[in-house]
């Protein structure tokens, strides 16, 4: 039977392997979009970053309302909904600490640096979702 998993239990959850986070913005003209993300945690803020000049980029720096889901695609099944305000940053001391700590989780340790330094270019974001609401379903056919 499903249950509402605890705090500690959700970020187990969202810090457990390498899932990806789907993120949700709306477009200028109403229409949504979504897209997959690296991302980790930062208490329960989400961190992610991406290119300024995507559609998620530039949804988010215009309309900063956003909506984040990880699941479990396998038994028992699990979910984490997030809404929030995503704040966006250009700053380079910040941004290459976070790629390097997504490089990390994703590419492993050895690799770390090099994805951080990859991917704190002057092009793109830091994002971090700050949570209004949280919806984490654990045990789906339990």
């Amino acid at each position: 039977m499903s249950y509402p998993m605890s705090d500690a239990e959700r970020r187990v959850f969202l810090m457990h392997g390498t899932h990806t986070a789907k993120v949700a913005t709306t477009r200028a003209d109403g229409r949504p979009h979504i897209a997959p993300v690296w991302f980790v945690l930062d208490d329960d803020d989400v961190i992610f970053t991406t290119g300024a000049g995507t559609v998620k980029g530039k949804t988010l720096q215009r309309d900063p309302r956003v909506s984040v889901v990880v699941d479990q695609e396998t038994e028992p099944f699990a979910f984490v909904v997030i809404d929030g305000i995503a704040e966006v940053s250009f700053d380079h001391d910040d941004l290459l600490h976070w790629a390097t700590a997504l490089g990390a989780r994703y590419m492993g340790a050895d690799r770390a640096e090099e994805f951080g330094r990859r991917n704190a270019a002057p092009s793109e974001l830091l994002v971090r979702v700050r949570p209004s609401r949280i919806v984490a379903i654990g045990g789906m056919t339990d």
